[in-house]
């Protein structure tokens, strides 16, 4: 059989003082990696307008 661990464990606390510079951090992440790629998709059709067209 399968050995489990305790029975019995605690839970912290999480407050939203302890998470949100992550998130933030996470956030701003997110909206860089849009701009990019929002720039480099425009640069791609620009492309191939100017190449294709």
């Amino acid at each position: 059989m399968a050995e489990h661990g305790p029975a019995s464990f605690e839970l912290v606390e999480v407050k939203a003082s302890d998470i949100m510079p992550e998130r933030v951090s996470f956030y701003d992440s997110f909206l860089k990696g849009s701009t990019y790629a929002i720039g480099a998709t425009i640069a791609i059709l620009l492309l191939m307008w100017i190449f294709l067209v």
